[in-house]
């Protein structure tokens, strides 16, 4: 999916990737071979990533600890840590941040079920204890209709649901 944060992505550090393909053939494609997009990649859904290959910079010890750390500083002051969730649920359309908008339109706090809009951060679906997947997708299409109808925007999911409907 091309994670990222803080303006780096997956792909920066990336120089290849292994897959198993529906034939159960293994092959290993490099990063210049691979499309990369905001929060994705191109790939056959059939196909299965198996490993990556990463190129890190060098640095120093201490300086490198001090940047994870402020990192995850910044990550407990403004995300939801405290409860489970799937990390952030909409991907930033162009008009800016997603968790302004779902912020915009009143959604931080409104739950269904035991599923509900962060307070912190409205771009997180926590669990308040047992919600149901259920839950979080009926929540997840809530927002998406209400930032539509209020805002213009139409929201993608970043959150990818697998399984049964």
């Amino acid at each position: 999916m091309n994670a990222g944060a803080w303006g780096a992505e997956l792909k920066d550090v990336l120089l290849s990737v292994t897959f198993m393909k529906e034939d159960g053939e293994i092959t290993e494609r490099a990063r210049s071979r691979l499309r990369f997009s905001y929060r994705g990649l191109a790939i056959p859904p059939s196909w299965i990533i198996l490993k990556g290959k990463f190129g890190l910079k060098k640095g120093k010890k201490k300086e490198i600890r001090e940047r994870v750390k402020s990192y995850l500083e910044m990550r407990k002051r403004k995300q939801p840590l405290d409860y489970p969730s799937a990390g952030s649920v909409f991907k930033n359309p162009k008009e800016g941040p997603a968790g302004k908008w779902i912020e915009e339109s009143g959604l931080k706090g409104f739950r269904i079920g035991q599923a509900m809009i962060s307070e912190r951060h409205a771009n997180f679906i926590i669990n308040l204890g047992k919600a149901k997947a259920e839950e979080v997708i009926r929540l997840m299409e809530f927002v998406e209709k209400k930032v539509h109808e209020g805002k213009g925007i139409s929201l993608e999911r970043e959150v990818k649901v697998v399984g049964e409907s």
